[in-house]
């Protein structure tokens, strides 16, 4: 039976009160956080987080596809599916896709890679969902966005949820829309794009799988439902006959906001979270149409309780202190640029793909000595060509030694330099430090990798490894 081996979400660290956003412009605050990205990162870095946090204990060698699906992708014609790939270490030899432009691409890419292993065609595939999406300044989307990311390790067995089926309407509605022209998210107005558009398909989605089924309310435990905010999520729960405090699952809209395409995802890992054998969950998305899945809990559940999921994520957080930060971290004011300024090579990006996006160092076989990056001479025992490579991105370390730089500028000064020595052979690995109160930087601190955007330079994104203390 086709279902769910493993999850895995991430939330950015970085939180803002709404407060601040409405005594910024004078407007009323709606409550609640939400989360932010920092400046640092994108949909493609917490894709590729949750996409990690999902691939522990599991076998990358079976992984025979990966989607990435995203309404923020940070290219428009380069498959950011391929980067992911590549930095989790999967096989070149996969199937990898992106969806974007709807709302409903994070589930797109679900059914997709449900039908794909139900017919045979492959046996496991990654879906990666994420979105970094920006409301209109002073309007109530800026508040009620937030960032972050899921990512579902589909298969054919050892499942901790079967998909029993799945279902979809499609409804050509501009109700929330971006031209690709357009920075900020637009829609129009509320009890239209309401009425209209999210309460009319969801109901017609949600309705017409439980006839197809023969099902009612009462026969699911959890009801997990793409929210444009808390009431209009409450008030389609209520109309649908679901139990508003036993089934409906929490949209998170207070804790860390409507995370685009990605919601869907990140809501079923925290309803999978809290999931028992025997369960049964509706899963139900929105977007110029819905799609909707069943899915049964199996006893596999309990094998992955461990896993570094949502509720990990939003017990770690920062608090974003102004909302002049906040503006900073999405480009939205102009800052005096970085005095280092680097010129990138496409080609010698291509060269050195192993250790930049894979983080691989290599091990001499002869004298067992790890480097970072990739030597093809021991400086241990000079041995030449004698190395096999080894993943470095999922090991821990520790901070060998350090610096705090006042004069490099930036977004968000002091830049932290980091010598970090890996638990793996002691190998030492030149990088910045991210998510981290400098205050606290010292000599031994406990770290683990992260990856993150570095800057565009030559009309392309560059993307390198940084260290954070260790969750």
């Amino acid at each position: 039976m086709v279902g769910i081996k493993s999850y895995g979400a991430y939330i950015p660290i970085s939180r803002m009160n709404r407060d601040i956003i409405g005594n910024a412009w004078g407007t009323r605050s709606i409550g609640g956080e939400r989360s932010v990205a920092n400046y640092d990162e994108d949909s493609l870095s917490m894709a590729v987080e949750a996409a990690l946090n999902c691939l522990n204990g599991e076998d990358r060698r079976g992984i025979e596809g990966l989607f990435f699906a995203s309404t923020t992708s940070p290219y428009k014609e380069k498959a950011c599916s391929s980067i992911v790939a590549t930095v989790a270490d999967l096989n070149r030899e996969i199937w990898t896709g992106d969806f974007a432009n709807s709302l409903r691409a994070g589930t797109s890419a679900m059914r997709t890679a449900f039908n794909t292993i139900k017919s045979g065609e492959a046996k496991s595939i990654m879906i990666t969902a994420a979105d970094c999406r920006l409301g209109t300044p002073r309007s109530v989307d800026e508040q009620t966005f937030g960032d972050g990311a899921a990512a579902l390790l589909l298969g054919d067995s050892d499942v901790i949820a079967t998909i029993e089926d799945a279902y979809s309407v499609s409804d050509d509605i501009t109700d929330v829309w971006r031209t690709d022209q357009d920075t900020f998210v637009r829609s129009w107005e509320d009890r239209w794009v309401l009425i209209n558009g999210y309460t009319k398909n969801m109901k017609a989605a949600i309705s017409g799988i439980m006839k197809k089924r023969g099902l009612t309310p009462k026969d699911f435990t959890k009801v997990v439902l793409y929210s444009p905010d808390a009431r209009s999520h409450a008030d389609l729960a209520k109309s649908l006959g679901f139990d508003l405090k036993t089934q409906l699952q929490d949209p998170l809209i207070t804790t860390i906001g409507n995370v685009g395409s990605a919601q869907p995802l990140v809501l079923l890992v925290s309803a999978l979270e809290e999931a028992k054998a025997g369960d049964k969950i509706l899963l139900a998305s929105y977007g110029d149409g819905s799609d909707v899945f069943i899915l049964q809990v199996t006893d596999a559940i309990e094998g992955v309780k461990n896993k570094r999921g949502l509720k990990k994520s939003m017990g770690l957080k920062m608090m974003l202190p102004t909302y002049e930060k906040y503006l900073a971290y999405r480009q939205l004011v102009s800052l005096p640029e970085e005095f280092i300024k680097l010129f990138p090579s496409a080609s010698v990006m291509w060269r050195t793909q192993k250790w930049v996006l894979s983080c691989h160092g290599s091990k001499c076989k002869n004298c067992g000595l790890v480097s970072f990056p990739i030597q093809r001479v021991c400086f241990g025992c000079h041995s030449r060509d004698e190395f096999e490579e080894v993943r470095l991105s999922d090991k821990k370390g520790k901070v060998f030694t350090y610096s705090l730089d006042n004069l490099a500028g930036g977004v968000n000064p002091p830049t932290v330099q980091t010598i970090v020595e890996s638990e793996e052979g002691g190998a030492r690995i030149y990088c910045l430090m991210t998510d981290c109160d400098p205050k606290e930087v010292k000599v031994g601190l406990p770290v683990e990798m992260t990856f993150r955007r570095f800057h565009r330079e030559g009309g392309f994104y560059n993307y390198f490894w940084k260290c954070r203390p260790a969750r």
